[in-house]
């Protein structure tokens, strides 16, 4: 290591950051005692070859402690170790034999904490010099990255507006991970960016990648009964480094190279068109309950960055599930993650954030809901963030369900849980769910209406990655996870599914017909519903977890995409695709505001909802179908039917204004090509007053 220079620092920015003479760092800490940074030679370095300790005078401006190292460089590697009261009982975690992470690393060297802890534990040593690591060879370091470092060519946020959005949510690793994929760098930033083009030609707007902020997926201890195979966190949904980009997912493993893969896939996506929402973990992190190992904000400041018991303040809340909950609304923790935020829109070009379990976001330290939450408003307001999307997962672990009130403002979109269950319901045949299902198509005003919201606040699914895939929703009635090691008790044991009389994959063609247009029906019902439509990567292709409903620890073929897949299913692609081309050129399906009731009978209605004999619906005796006529802008109305009964149904079609007759756009009883057609080729039917719709089918029809 060249000669380093310690000088005083400087404290107005956190974390490490690069100057043309060296390196500032700075780390909070209000009840620290002492200090320490470590740096390492090599990032499979034992020990480190360099300590600083902090000069309490010289180093620290209030509770920030910070140095500056003149002649160190952008790829340096260190640590921290931080001494002061080891206390639980007054909420006080400090250890100096500990080495821990500084949480504003942007990237970290190759490695893992569990790894290494276990490692030690499994030889006998963990107790020795209260947890020290005796070898820190396989334990991450944090690098300095320079942000200036990368030719951005002009790129920009792409900032497409809420109804000409498309998401794909997405695992970046499961994208190419599987030989199906034939990319050269298999499950990395740069393997993703070979399938760009396929992106493309299906149509969507938005990537949403499940987390890609540093995660360590061996704090999972769970064993594959069946194969004896290690499990792992394959989601990520355990944050470690909230300013970094995996490292495990970038082909070139050099400490900081992660960086200029993900801000180079960012790049190539934007120049596609494709947007890039990441899917983002603030509620908790992977130092998990009092229980677990400390490495990062628990020996830092651990009553200020987690929510705590007033009276027991040796353990930790847990409205997440995972052990802790991040204290959101604490100043300094609200600045730390509106730091986080800020960084990847200015320095890595992203375009929106969805936020897993959110409502966690809304609690007050001691976890109480709070009206106005500081943290959700901040975010909401912030002038950096003002045209990122951001979407919140309106729920937490604890109980509390704010869906259609999500409190912070009205740029929220939210996740609809309500959506997903009653298009479900409707799609799998349960009766008297029509009325249910009319209220989410048209874009669910019962929850977002009366706040003055459209619906837009709505992003509509009907799967996610946690649940069902699109496929095993229509082929197993219950989930098959006994490969989780969890003996199938994890994962929702409601998923309104319905196999069609086979449990699981079957080559019974009647039975595979009906799945194969419920599965359209599903797709359609995404599609031309009003609100922001999210599909989940490989539902167009009928990807299958073998009723796996909980996958989280499957880094594996149940959770990569099989790309042999594309040819098998090509129809349900093109048909996903051409989808996805009608709702983007017909804004009669992309509305920002909610339907309105016409109350002069000399205006046409904007949506009109029939029986089967294109009559009035009187909800009450609506069974298993739903139809209804929209009147475009593009002076064209769309009818949309649904028959989800066991038998074939002839309706009745409303009659159009002179002059004006009814063409085909889509009929999923058809097979591919002819169950959608092109933009312009659109198939007149014969029969302008009647239509056989089949059992478990539906039709879009076009006046011209």
């Amino acid at each position: 290591m060249a000669e380093i220079i310690v000088q005083d620092g400087c404290p107005l920015k956190y974390g490490a950051i690069v100057t043309d003479k060296g390196v500032n760092f700075s780390l909070y800490s209000k009840d620290a005692k002492k200090v320490e940074l470590v740096l390492f030679e090599k990032d499979d370095d034992k020990s480190p070859s360099t300590c600083i300790t902090f000069d309490p005078v010289k180093n620290k401006t209030g509770d920030i402690w910070h140095v500056f190292l003149c002649g160190l460089k952008a790829g340096a590697l260190y640590l921290y170790r931080v001494d002061g009261e080891y206390n639980p009982p007054k909420g006080l975690r400090f250890n100096y034999h500990k080495y821990l992470f500084d949480p504003y690393a942007k990237a970290f060297s190759k490695g893992s904490v569990f790894r290494s802890y276990n490692n030690q534990r499994s030889a006998g040593l963990a107790g020795i010099q209260n947890g020290e690591l005796f070898d820190l060879s396989d334990f991450p370091k944090c690098v300095v990255v320079d942000d200036d470092d990368f030719d951005w060519e002009g790129d920009k946020p792409l900032n497409y507006p809420l109804e000409k959005t498309v998401i794909y949510e997405t695992h970046l690793k499961g994208f190419t991970a599987s030989d199906s994929s034939n990319v050269k760098n298999k499950g990395t930033y740069k393997g993703f960016a070979e399938k760009i083009e396929y992106l493309k030609k299906l149509g969507i707007t938005s990537v949403e990648f499940l987390p890609i902020f540093e995660f360590d997926e061996n704090e999972n201890g769970n064993v594959n009964p069946r194969t004896g195979e290690k499990l792992v966190n394959y989601w990520g949904y355990s944050t470690i480094g909230f300013f970094a980009p995996k490292t495990s997912y970038a082909a070139d493993l050099t400490p900081g190279a992660s960086v200029k893969e993900f801000k180079q896939l960012v790049k190539e996506l934007h120049k596609a068109g494709i947007e890039v929402i990441l899917d983002v973990v603030y509620n908790h992190t992977a130092e998990g309950n009092e229980h677990g190992y400390t490495f990062e904000f628990r020996g830092l400041q651990n009553d200020v960055y987690y929510q705590l018991p007033q009276r027991e303040k040796q353990y930790y809340m847990n409205f997440s599930g995972c052990g802790n909950t991040v204290n959101c609304n604490h100043p300094i923790t609200r600045e730390f993650i509106l730091d986080s935020l800020r960084y990847w829109v200015l320095q890595m070009h992203v375009d929106g954030f969805r936020f897993d379990l959110a409502s966690i976001l809304t609690r007050d330290e001691i976890g109480i809901p709070l009206s106005l939450p500081p943290l959700t408003h901040a975010i909401n307001e912030d002038p950096i963030l003002a045209n990122t999307k951001i979407i919140a997962e309106p729920w937490d672990c604890g109980g509390l369900y704010q869906l259609g009130g999500f409190p912070g403002g009205k740029r929220w979109c939210e996740w609809n849980g309500k959506f997903r269950d009653d298009i479900r319901r409707f799609i799998r045949g349960d009766d008297t769910i029509s009325n249910a299902a009319a209220t989410r198509i048209a874009g669910s005003s019962d929850l977002y209406k009366l706040s003055g919201r459209s619906p837009l606040s709505s992003i509509n699914f009907i799967t996610a990655h946690d649940g069902f895939t699109l496929n095993d929703l229509v082929s197993y009635n219950n989930k098959h996870n006994q490969e989780n090691g969890e003996e199938n008790r994890d994962g929702s044991d409601d998923n309104l599914s319905y196999n069609h009389g086979y449990e699981g994959e079957c080559v019974n063609p009647k039975i595979e017909n009906i799945r194969l247009r419920k599965i359209k029906n599903f797709l359609l019902y995404l599609f031309i519903s009003q609100g922001v439509p999210m599909l989940v990567a490989g539902d167009e292709m009928r990807r299958t977890q073998h009723g796996n409903n909980n996958a989280y620890c499957q880094d594996n073929d149940i959770s990569w995409i099989n790309w042999d897949l594309v040819n098998k299913n090509e129809g349900l692609i093109r048909f996903t695709s051409q989808l996805i081309k009608l709702r983007l050129n017909h804004s009669v399906f992309t509305r920002k505001t909610f339907f309105e009731e016409q109350y002069d009978k000399s205006l046409v209605p904007e949506i009109t909802w029939f029986d089967n004999n294109a009559k009035v619906p009187d909800w009450s005796k609506m069974k298993r179908f739903l139809s209804f006529k929209l009147t475009g802008t593009d002076n064209r109305d769309y009818y949309i039917a649904t028959n989800t009964d066991i038998y074939d149904l002839t309706i009745t079609l409303p009659a159009l204004s002179e002059g004006k007759k009814w063409y085909r756009v889509a009929d999923t009883s058809f097979s591919s090509p002819e169950d959608i057609t092109e933009s312009g080729m659109e198939e007149l039917l014969r029969e302008q007053r009647r239509y056989v719709l089949v059992s478990g089918s539906s039709i879009i029809l076009m006046s011209k």
